[in-house]
């Protein structure tokens, strides 16, 4: 089973710009499906952002052209840039991950969710 490890959340003005890293303990080259997720208090866990193994990338419409997600499978770790955040950012950010593409798989969308997560990286945008 795979761990996943945040990192990179922290303080920061709305405007400003945070990296925030995954860590994973297997090969990422080897995972089909790896995404963020964001859980504000009192809402429930949303989509961000997901990226699959062909290079395809979905964002949840909150995020066009402010983050940017990205994997180095060398490293076995995922990004996410965000850029311009604003208080909406205000949020717990996790990694997730599926496993291997079995045949049948479903589509590596924010709707289907991931199977694996990270215990999340908490990230605070003030006015």
């Amino acid at each position: 089973q795979v761990q996943l490890v945040e990192s990179g959340g922290g303080s920061v003005q709305a405007g400003g710009s945070l990296r925030l890293s995954c860590a994973a303990s297997t090969p990422t080259a080897g995972r089909y499906c790896m995404a963020w997720f964001r859980q504000s208090p009192g809402k429930g866990r949303e989509g961000v952002a997901t990226i699959d193994t062909d290079g395809n990338i979905e964002y949840a419409d909150s995020v066009k052209g402010r983050f940017t997600i990205s994997q180095d499978n060398v490293k076995n770790t995922l990004f996410l840039q965000m850029n311009n955040l604003t208080t909406d950012d205000t949020a717990t950010y996790y990694c997730g991950t599926r496993g291997p593409r079995l045949v049948g798989e479903r589509p590596c969308q924010i709707k289907y969710g991931m199977h694996y997560w990270g215990t999340g990286t908490l990230v605070n945008i003030s006015s």
